[in-house]
């Protein structure tokens, strides 16, 4: 151990917290394209007219490639050097956002955003295998980590602040055009002030294991997406059958080759395997929430894009104030009690929004209260879990399990959107049926039955009339789907905060010695 003289130490501190903003660049655009196209739904569906299955996929399809290959990209980044991905997946995150931007067909978007996330997945594992290389020093590394899932909740809710600004005076591709001053920034102050980091073990990537994870995570998603909307059919299932099938095969390859993209007898012990379940649940409910709770605000109560972006911002308050708290309480109670309490809390905050009523106290205030309890106790759960595995990794897998950590964040997102996105899509379909006025032309009604956004699309194409009724009776019908999906939500979070309890049990001691 290399003993630094004071000044020498402090002089060292300020350049890894300097360098950890410049981190905090590419993470804050990154998490913000998950969300950055919440406000635009309206716009997109008025524009490119995309069916409601076309509408999700243009909100997931991102989360799933990016998830598919985080576990490669960090892989890629033990080997090449981190920073040096880190630029390389600049400049591709740079281009894809153009041809986002000027997309002209529902099918276009999905295919850029596609494209867009296989750059993302690039930047995500770099971000923190470089934390934490930079961060040696436990309490150091611990408040990074507070910043580090800060930013990155962040950007989840600056996203529609920034997408909702753009659309309210340009149009709906600004949103992909403004990641490209980002990367651009970051291209030029990243080799001043980051350092390059490898793995002294030159391992060998296995390139048929990269593709095994995609052909699970792809087949797996759409089939769950499929038959929740749709019902059952034999071609999703066999398709979800196929996603499993090659998930097996990925599960066995990693035992058995010498240099696995998972360590699974890692995921095997009981502490580390159910932090990565834990940071899916949290990142499933925090996206779920975000969907549901944007859409309230403009389709329902008539905000326009920067206006409803503006009050989307309030909760995020409470997220500043959740992560350095729960490290701190973490410390005098231990993770697994602060971790299943800050689900409790996220719980709490779905009941309250089952509680939101259009006729009833404040529904903007009441949501607001709601969305805040949500994102405090997710984002705590998200902070000690990250602090907690990466503390435990060796530097030269840091870009491995950085992968990992990211994958369950975006698989979790994804399917948060996805899953919890069909029950709000499968509730609104059902209870907006009988609510429309007679006399719709037959294509008005599939519109308006298909999403909230679909019908405040159709209802302007409609005399004044219809049109208000379509829009009484769309907003009915997603009350009535925000309500069972928040239930839902809320019903799993406590689920969830009884599992945590038991998976994490025993380890107060583990998680004082290292936050200490």
């Amino acid at each position: 151990m290399i003993t630094a003289t004071p000044t020498a130490t402090k002089l060292a501190g300020r350049k890894e917290w300097i360098a950890l903003s410049v981190l905090c660049l590419p993470l804050m655009v990154v998490s913000m394209d998950v969300s950055v196209l919440f406000f635009a739904a309206p716009d997109i569906a008025a524009d490119l007219r995309p069916t409601a299955t076309e509408q999700l996929w243009i909100f997931d399809i991102y989360g799933f490639i990016l998830a598919g290959l985080l576990l490669t990209m960090g892989a890629i980044g033990d080997r090449i050097g981190r920073r040096r991905l880190l630029m390389m997946g600049s400049v591709g995150f740079a281009l894809c956002s153009l041809f986002a931007a000027f997309s002209q067909t529902a099918g276009s978007l999905i295919l850029a955003r596609g494209i867009l996330g296989i750059a993302g997945a690039t930047l995500m594992p770099s971000t923190l295998a470089l934390v934490r290389t930079m961060f040696q020093d436990a309490n150091q590394r611990t408040k990074a980590m507070s910043i580090w899932s800060a930013v990155m909740a962040s950007g989840v809710t600056v996203g529609p602040i920034i997408g909702g600004l753009l659309i309210q005076n340009f149009s709906w591709g600004s949103v992909f055009l403004i990641n490209i001053p980002a990367m651009a920034l970051l291209l030029i102050i990243a080799p001043f002030l980051l350092p390059e980091s490898r793995s002294t073990a030159r391992t060998r990537i296995d390139l048929l294991s990269s593709l095994l994870a995609l052909a699970a995570i792809l087949p797996v998603t759409y089939g769950v997406k499929t038959l929740a909307e749709d019902g059952w059919a034999m071609t999703p299932a066999f398709i979800l059958a196929s996603g499993l099938i090659a998930g097996i095969v990925f599960v066995r390859r990693q035992l058995t080759i010498p240099s696995p993209l998972i360590d699974i007898h890692a995921l095997m012990e009981r502490r580390t395997g159910g932090s990565i379940f834990i940071n899916l649940i949290a990142t499933f409910a925090l996206m779920a929430s975000a969907l549901v709770n944007t859409q309230f605000l403009q389709s329902v109560l008539g905000y326009s894009p920067f206006t409803a972006a503006l009050w989307s911002t309030l909760p995020s308050i409470a997220v500043g104030a959740a992560a350095p708290i729960a490290a701190k309480l973490s410390i005098l109670y231990g993770r697994p009690r602060i971790m299943a309490g800050g689900f409790v809390l996220s719980a709490i905050g779905f009941i309250i929004l089952t509680q939101v009523r259009l006729g009833g106290f404040s529904p903007l205030t009441v949501m607001l209260v709601g969305a805040g309890l949500v994102a405090a106790g997710i984002v705590s759960v998200m902070t000690l879990v990250t602090d907690y595995v990466v503390g435990v990794t060796p530097a030269d897998r840091a870009g491995a399990v950085g992968g990992l950590i990211e994958t369950s964040s975006e698989l979790g997102g994804a399917f948060g959107i996805a899953l919890l996105g069909c029950v709000l899509t499968a509730v609104y379909h059902n209870n907006i049926s009988p609510l429309l006025p007679a006399g719709l032309s037959p294509e008005a009604a599939l519109a308006a039955g298909q999403t909230i956004a679909g019908a405040s699309a159709a209802s302007q194409q409609l005399p004044a009339a219809l049109s208000s009724q379509v829009i009484t009776a769309s907003r009915e019908a997603f009350m009535t789907a925000m309500h069972v999906t928040s239930l839902t939500a809320g019903i799993l979070l406590l689920i969830t905060s009884v599992i945590t309890v038991v998976l994490l049990r025993d380890n107060k001691k583990a998680a004082v010695s290292s936050a200490a």
